[in-house]
């Protein structure tokens, strides 16, 4: 009976790296990132490095950083003068025309340089007659946001903006009540007229740029256009524009245009399909949820349940859905809410214990390891982390190293995301490589973002110094020594990591996010 069970998974294991030719073509990928942060830049560059990817990007100084907008005006000229020989571009429309994610929610940029902005990029495939893979966003609307990445005054307006958003949706779609007119009409005079015009102006901008972009897209100027819902809900400005443009653009191939839940997690998507297009092959990729509402689940900061966006984000990233685990490349394995309400990382349930649903997930896991199924593992029990029970219940069966791939980071959209780009990838990739990258977003997504992060905003909650989260100053340095041991405490107890060496760094001065560089 073992000797049958080993000759099957041989056999599967065989059929699955047939996913990819026996020689995958060493590609070279000119890549324009939404910004700096190493979610879109570094982590990406490592994750393509690892496949033998050459990626090349423009200028480091043109790239929008923590600090500073990105030069639209010289990435667009580097694009078209100075690029090298390429074999297609991964391109950010957000830094061409605003100069990257943020400066597209606060810019003042008038019409007119925006419609130059949208003409060079319009050109570009004169200039650059490569295929181009472009990504733009729809503006966010979040209930809340601090740390200078929205307009100054959403810090104190932005919960009565999010639900005059929420009305506005509703109302275009001619279902408020007579309360909910009245309660839009109070918004309306009592917000502060020049702060509510200043947000509605920047969205119509925005909405009429991807407007524009769709018609590039659907003139083939572009190759495959991909528009990214940035934080959202179900009811908010940010769906109201995204079913504006869905219904100009309802007869257009997905294989040329989507429109997708997420934003940050599309350079890498847009990366691995460009990588499947050259060589030619298209994975087959099958969802496997835990026990409970799984493909049911509306994710936080989303308009998407996950039975939609899950397929959505596997045809972006030039794969397919397998109609069954047996005939798949890839298992991409959901780890979901029991009962379909996802909380925070911060929640008071994240904590070190398995509740019967992560067992009886564990043991379905290791089911298809057994089996010979390549796994990658999307951890979205919980937002902005991992969920602690689960992995460190994973973790002690001693199945963590037998995965292809880990993510459990930001939102539910961004994390799947990247498990379906890296769970592709892997197949190219040698063990060695792989089991890197997965301990980069361990360490990143679990030890820091569940626990040693959480942990430092709580001392920051009871010192009364909240605002240090959103800017460290010159508390980084501490800051940083602190949440390394943190990091390094943790890492020990799993094998997986225990005899890891890496440097943490915050690369946009706060406690949101950290570049993980591992050394061995």
């Amino acid at each position: 009976m073992y000797e049958i069970k080993k000759y099957t998974a041989i056999l599967f294991t065989a059929c699955c790296l047939l996913a990819l030719p026996a020689q995958a073509k060493k590609l070279t990928i000119i890549y324009v990132p939404l910004d700096n942060r190493p979610v879109c830049d570094a982590y990406v560059q490592q994750t393509m490095a690892a496949v033998g990817c050459n990626i090349i990007m423009p200028p480091e100084k043109y790239i929008a950083g923590h600090d500073n907008s990105g030069d639209a005006e010289a990435i667009c000229s580097w694009l078209q003068h100075k690029a090298p020989k390429a074999d297609a571009a991964v391109i950010s429309s957000d830094s061409l025309i605003y100069g990257g994610l943020v400066a597209s929610r606060t810019h003042q940029i008038p019409v007119e340089t925006l419609n130059k902005r949208l003409k060079n990029l319009h050109d570009l495939e004169t200039s650059l007659p490569i295929k181009l893979y472009v990504f733009s966003t729809i503006m966010r609307t979040p209930y809340t946001s601090s740390g200078n990445v929205e307009p100054e005054y959403y810090s104190k307006l932005g919960p009565a903006i999010f639900t005059y958003s929420q009305l506005l949706d509703k109302g275009e779609q001619n279902k408020l009540s007579l309360l909910e007119r009245l309660k839009k009409q109070a918004l309306e005079r009592n917000l502060p007229r020049r702060e509510l015009k200043d947000w509605l102006d920047r969205r119509k901008k925005n909405l009429n740029v991807n407007h524009e972009l769709t018609i590039m897209a659907r003139g083939n100027r572009f190759h495959y256009l991909a528009i990214g819902k940035d934080d959202n809900a179900a009811l908010s400005a940010t769906h109201m524009e995204a079913r504006s443009i869905s219904r100009n653009t309802f007869d257009i191939p997905d294989k040329k245009f989507q429109i997708l839940p997420g934003v940050d997690q599309l350079g890498l998507l847009l990366l691995t399909r460009a990588y499947n297009e050259a060589n030619g092959v298209t994975p087959a990729v099958y969802p496997l949820y835990s026990r409970g509402a799984g493909p049911s689940t509306l994710p936080q900061y989303s308009d998407t349940r996950l039975q939609d966006s899950v397929p959505q984000q596997i045809t972006a990233a030039g794969a397919k859905k397998a109609t069954n685990i047996s005939s798949a490349d890839l298992v991409l394995a959901l780890n979901t809410p029991e009962n379909g309400i996802m909380q925070d990382t911060t929640a008071g349930s994240n904590q070190f214990f398995a509740s019967p649903a992560n067992k009886d997930f564990i043991l379905n896991l290791t089911k298809q390891l057994n089996a010979g199924l390549k796994v990658s593992l999307a951890d979205v029990s919980y937002s902005n982390g991992a969920d602690n029970g689960f992995m460190d219940a994973l973790a002690r069966s001693g199945q963590v190293e037998r995965l292809t791939a880990y993510n459990g980071w930001n939102t539910a959209d961004n994390t799947i995301g990247f498990a379906i780009a890296q769970g592709i990838l892997s197949v190219a990739m040698s063990p060695q490589q792989s089991n890197k990258l997965m301990r980069q977003r361990i360490i990143d997504d679990w030890y820091y973002q569940s626990n040693a992060r959480n942990r430092m905003i709580e001392f920051f909650r009871q010192k009364g110094r909240e605002n240090l989260r959103y800017n460290l100053g010159k508390a980084n340095e501490e800051v940083l020594k602190q949440v390394t041991s943190d990091c390094q405490n943790l890492a020990r107890k799993y094998s997986i990591t225990h005899d890891t060496a890496f440097k943490l760094s915050f690369p946009w001065n706060r406690l949101f996010e950290i570049d993980v560089e591992i050394k061995k």
